[in-house]
């Protein structure tokens, strides 16, 4: 990988609990984490990501704080820290209902934990879930800032979702029917959605507001309510200034609440 030009990798360690993994049904053990990143650093990586996932069925408020301090121990310049998300209707949400209802209740709690223990060992809150060593280097995801800041991305494999020009599509979620069209040279089965500027405007504000820096307002007023900026910015909530806004503190602890309150959709 490094001799081919690639200059960061990311790891999924989730968690360094060989109790939670098996919750998660994850096959690598802490140990393969850990030897991951050694291999990276002797051939040089100097932009390695770790992933951790709060609010796993069983977890613990020190679970989580041992979590973050093994990884921590390996020096990553990154690191995205995730809620868990359970769909329902799915095997994991019929097996854990209880306990997710319980983990839920203290997601707020393990969202500041993360967000405390990660400033203070220097590290950088550039978004709502991510990480990154502060200094010279910028050391944010060049892809996932696409997002965010709203720019055409493309993503290839199955289940991939791309957005250029106004359209989105996502491949098949199906590897078989995903593998059996590469077979024959052919595109993979996608759907395809148009968006409208409307929509672009309003995923703008969304994703834009999840970062650290002012989001600049640029078409998007005809999506925001403008009753809602000034409440929330006399609740301490958000910063408004001429053509830009801004979350504070406070706030981006609320950001997909806040966020919500203050979108149109006339």
């Amino acid at each position: 990988l490094r001799e081919e030009g690639v200059t960061r990798v990311s790891l999924g360690a989730q968690s360094f609990q060989p109790q939670l993994l098996s919750v998660l049904e994850r096959r690598a053990a802490p140990d393969d984490v850990r030897r991951a990143v050694y291999a990276l650093r002797d051939v040089n990586f100097d932009n390695i990501s770790l992933d951790l996932i709060y609010g796993i069925p069983g977890q613990s408020a020190s679970d989580l704080a041992a979590d973050i301090d093994e990884a921590l121990a390996l020096g990553p310049e990154h690191l995205s820290c995730y809620e868990l998300e359970a769909k329902p209707g799915t095997r994991f949400t019929h097996a854990y209902g209880d306990e997710l209802t319980r983990q839920a209740e203290a997601m707020e709690g393990y969202f500041a934990q993360v967000v405390e223990r990660l400033t203070g060992a220097g590290y950088r809150w550039y978004e709502t879930a991510n990480f990154c060593r502060d200094g010279v280097r910028d050391l944010r995801s060049r892809h996932n800032l696409a997002y965010w800041l709203g720019r055409d991305y493309l993503r290839i494999g199955v289940g991939a979702v791309s957005t250029v020009a106004g359209r989105r599509w996502r491949n098949t979620p199906r590897l078989p029917a995903y593998l059996e069209a590469l077979e024959r040279r052919s595109s993979p089965l996608r759907e395809v959605e148009e968006l409208d500027e409307d929509v672009r405007a309003r995923e703008r504000v969304m994703l834009g507001l999840r970062l650290d820096e002012p989001f600049e307002v640029n078409g998007e007023e005809r999506v925001l309510d403008r009753d809602a900026v000034a409440r929330l910015a006399r609740l301490g909530l958000l910063e408004s200034r001429p053509g830009e806004l801004r979350l504070t503190r406070r706030g981006r602890f609320l950001g997909g609440g806040v966020t919500a309150e203050l979108l149109t959709y006339r």
